[in-house]
């Protein structure tokens, strides 16, 4: 049994309005959804595998985010041109302690952080959205549970850092990197992940915890998915079979 990625979840106090920001600047569309939900889907081509879905809650955002988006370029032309067209949506820039480095950190009209990358080739094939990149305080620890977790394997590691890539080779990377601050508060940003149709959710469940997760309430309440989290505390949910 095995589950795989679904969703990249945004917490929004506006969802229809975050949502069409991301929308116009990935090039992708945005599709409302039951309860308020905004998704924001990709063209077929950039093999992205799963959608991004915004949520409302009332919550402010608290701190930098844990997980974030790293969208990738094709020369420095057209890494100024993304970061252009960001801040005409409403996007600013945003000061994480980067210091000195050829990427650039902006935020959202939310407070989102995500960072436009430098020309990167490993990131060739990836599309619009390089990586989702997760904070984590023991990469490699942290990667493995999500390699199970998502059935996509460790391509690569540095001593602060670990890589997934999805066995198709197309489509962002999930990475983990070395952070001193452990999870303290709610992420704004999570995974969802699901059991393939016809496998069992709850021993999927099961599994996980094996794995070293646990379940979560995040005031949920009944709902058909399961709140848990990882090793490091960032939540996730495990949807029904799809």
């Amino acid at each position: 049994m095995s589950t795989r990625l679904c969703n990249v979840v945004v917490d929004a106090a506006d969802p229809v309005a975050l949502a069409e920001f991301w929308a116009n600047l990935l090039g992708w569309r945005a599709s409302p959804s039951d309860a308020g939900e905004v998704d924001v889907v990709a063209p077929s081509d950039e093999g992205w595998e799963f959608d991004l879905v915004f949520v409302p809650v009332a919550d402010p955002k608290v701190g930098k985010n844990r997980v974030h988006l790293d969208l990738a370029s094709e020369s420095p032309d057209h890494q100024a041109s993304i970061v252009a067209h960001a801040e005409s949506l409403g996007a600013v820039h945003t000061d994480i302690g980067q210091r000195n480095v050829p990427w650039i950190v902006l935020a959202d009209p939310e407070g989102n952080e995500f960072c436009v990358l430098e020309q990167r080739p490993e990131y060739a094939a990836a599309g619009a959205i390089a990586a989702v990149v997760v904070d984590a305080v023991e990469p490699l620890r942290l990667a493995e549970f999500w390699s199970a977790a998502s059935g996509w394997p460790v391509v690569g590691t540095t001593p602060g850092t670990a890589s997934l890539r999805s066995p198709g080779g197309r489509g962002p990377w999930l990475e983990f990197i070395r952070t001193g601050e452990p999870h303290r508060v709610k992420n704004r940003v999570h995974l969802d992940v699901a059991p393939l149709a016809g496998e069992d959710q709850w021993a999927e469940v099961t599994r996980l915890v094996e794995l070293g997760a646990r379940k979560v309430d995040v005031g949920q309440g009944s709902v058909s998915w399961q709140v848990m989290a990882d090793a490091e505390g960032n939540e996730f949910c495990v949807l029904s079979p799809r």
